[in-house]
């Protein structure tokens, strides 16, 4: 379930996707694929705009499929449904990338995956939960999705302020990322590695800082040591850098969501061996989830543009970097919610050109957003879905027989 983010900090609040590729009858599948905006291959970054293996523009509009973090060692509904069930579904909605968070826990022996409806899932049965990762993902890629891996946190428990903790070290945080770059070497479908959610600062000091030279709680500095050495050994992967919360000296202001202020990376840019390969992510929510100032401002939401450039719009405007906003979420329960989803969706823009986003979640599970799907983990959330419909690059299936593009729009 995804956890209330606290704020110790006091913030300061701040004053018809349109498909554009034509194709000739005579067009293959990878020239269908380029054009839905996934692509072929393998991605890079070209200043701020991603783009394929062929140079070709592409953007992830995904979703986060969670439970691989949790004590239940495997994606979460699989006690509901089959999973190539659910991935069909995600796919025929039209999303085009999954995140996957996990728990480096997940790689113990004592990890067994339950929860799990073998007679809906036969061939799961019997696996760990990293194979069982395994078959989701080789799943996907013949959806022609894309999956990230999000480092989500070190063990089961709850979401932690740094990358390690003393049961999980960060020797390990850094050879379990070895060895996944290492399984996936040659699968294009792992497009990416978030290398950890949402970092952040805990009264005290103790916690998260960007820029702060503090090897123990730098986490710029920390995303750089994981990010070299995951290209050392698998040089084709995007190394995806989330932000922290609070940033000193910045301007206000200062904080922010848990994972989401990079305003840090304006002085303190993180530096790759392939400078090409990062791509920095912030994660953006609504009041469901936490009633920060900013909701309240007399200008609201005039004032939402400004206060996302400065978190973390600014790297694409300024074309530093590619930004994925790796999660963003509500419950849409409440007006002020509803405008927000809807101004932050416009304000991430449409086609392969608009800043790249997994929204939270698929899973209903989720306690502070809920997710796409409805609690019976079958029927769709047609309100939510109707939001993000118009902003979504669906993938096409890999060697499917496909018509030719045209100039299409949704919305």
């Amino acid at each position: 379930m995804k956890r209330l983010r606290a704020m110790w900090c006091v913030v300061a609040a701040v004053a018809g996707l349109v498909v554009g590729a034509t194709s000739p009858a005579t067009a293959a599948p990878r020239a269908q694929a380029q054009a839905a905006g996934t692509g072929t291959g393998y991605w890079h970054a070209v200043g701020a705009q991603l783009v394929d293996a062929t140079g070709a523009p592409v953007r992830m509009t995904g979703i986060n499929w969670f439970g691989l973090e949790t004590a239940s060692h495997t994606f979460h509904g699989l006690w509901s449904r089959n999973y190539k069930d659910m991935v069909d579904q995600m796919a025929g909605l039209g999303y085009n990338t999954i995140r996957v968070p996990f728990a480096n826990q997940l790689f113990d022996a004592g990890s067994a995956p339950n929860n799990i409806d073998y007679t809906k899932n036969p061939d799961l049965r019997g696996l760990s939960g990293l194979q069982i990762m395994d078959k989701v993902i080789g799943y996907a890629g013949q959806k022609g999705m894309r999956v990230i891996l999000d480092q989500h946190r070190p063990d089961s428990g709850a979401q932690s302020p740094l990358w390690y903790t003393s049961a999980y070290p960060e020797s390990r945080w850094l050879s379990d990322w070895r060895m996944l770059a290492q399984r996936y070497q040659g699968d294009s479908t792992v497009i990416g590695v978030d290398l950890h959610n949402e970092p952040h600062a805990v009264q005290g000091g103790s916690g998260a800082c960007w820029g702060c030279g503090d090897t123990t709680k730098d986490w710029r500095l920390a995303a750089e040591r994981a990010g070299n050495a995951i290209l050392s050994v698998n040089p084709d992967l995007l190394i995806i850098v989330e932000g922290v919360d609070c940033v000193s000296g910045t301007g206000a202001p200062e904080c922010g969501w848990w994972g989401g202020n990079l305003s840090g990376a304006a002085k303190y840019p993180v530096r790759l061996s392939k400078p090409d390969k990062l791509v920095y992510s912030a994660h953006e929510y609504a009041t469901s989830v936490y009633h920060q100032t900013w909701f309240d401002a007399p200008n609201y939401p005039t004032n939402l543009p400004a206060l996302w450039d400065h978190f973390f719009g600014y790297l694409e405007k300024q074309n530093i970097a590619p930004v994925l906003l790796g999660e963003f979420g509500t419950t849409l329960a409440a007006g002020v919610d509803q405008t927000w989803l809807r101004d932050l969706l416009r304000y991430l823009g449409s086609g392969t050109s608009g800043i790249d986003f997994t929204y939270w979640s698929w899973n209903p599970n989720s306690g502070d957003t809920g997710g796409i799907l409805n609690d019976d983990w079958t029927t769709v959330n047609t309100t939510k879905q109707a939001y993000l419909s118009p902003y979504l690059i669906p993938p096409v299936a890999r060697n499917a027989a496909v018509p030719p593009l045209t100039v299409a729009s949704w919305g």
